[in-house]
C-alpha cells in the first residue's frame, strides 16, 4: 500500500472500540518526546488525553495528545512543520475550529495519533484535562462513558464526526456534575 492509499484508509477507517492496551501510555510518551525534540521551545506542555489516557478504559486505538502553545498564531505556524514531521490535517476542518487546531498521524492505513494544539491554560485546555481527570478518578462515570462509546461506535461506525458529536453531551454533563 502506498502512502496516499494508507492516508485515505486512515481518514475513512471505521470507528472501533477495543479493550485498554497497557502500551498506550508508552506510545504517548514516545510521541511527546519526539515532538519536544523536533520542536524545542514550541510547546508549553504536552498531555495525554482521551480514553487511551485512562487506565482500564476501552477506546479507539488512537493516542490523543494535547499540546499547549502560547497563542493560536503559534499553533497555526506549527501546522506545516508538523505535516513535514509525519502528521496531516485538513485546513478546511481547522478553519472551522475556534481555539484549537487538529492534526492526525497515521501508519499502515490506520490512525495512530490525534494532536490537538490549544492555548496552554485556556478554557479548552482546562476542559480537556478536567474530563480526562474525571474519567481517571470516577469509575462510575468512566464505565458509563465506555458503555455509551460502544453504542455510539456501533451507531456511527462509518461517521467519525457523528461519533465525536454524540460524545459531546456526555462530556459536558460529566464536567458539570459534582460527582
Amino acid at each position: 500500500m502506498d502512502e496516499e492509499e494508507s492516508l485515505n484508509r486512515a481518514i475513512y477507517e471505521e470507528v472501533v472500540i477495543i479493550p485498554y492496551d497497557k502500551g498506550w501510555p508508552l506510545l504517548f510518551e514516545e510521541e511527546r518526546d519526539r515532538l519536544l525534540h523536533l520542536f524545542p521551545g514550541s510547546f508549553l506542555a504536552i498531555e495525554h488525553i482521551g480514553s487511551t489516557a485512562v487506565p482500564g478504559l476501552s477506546a479507539k486505538p488512537v493516542i490523543d495528545i494535547l499540546a499547549g502553545v502560547d497563542a493560536m498564531p503559534r499553533a497555526d505556524a506549527l501546522i506545516e512543520p508538523l505535516c513535514q514531521a509525519k502528521y496531516t490535517t485538513s485546513m478546511e476542518f481547522n478553519a472551522s475550529l475556534v481555539g484549537r487546531r487538529w492534526l492526525m498521524r497515521w501508519a499502515e492505513g490506520r490512525r495512530t495519533h490525534h494532536l490537538h494544539l490549544v492555548v496552554y491554560g485556556s478554557q479548552e485546555w482546562q476542559q480537556r484535562l478536567a474530563f480526562r481527570d474525571k474519567l481517571r478518578t470516577n469509575a462510575e462515570i468512566a464505565a458509563q462513558y465506555e458503555q455509551n462509546k460502544r453504542v455510539w461506535a456501533a451507531e456511527f461506525r462509518s461517521d467519525r464526526e457523528g461519533y465525536t458529536a454524540a460524545k459531546g453531551d456526555f462530556i459536558r454533563g460529566a464536567l458539570s456534575s459534582s460527582t
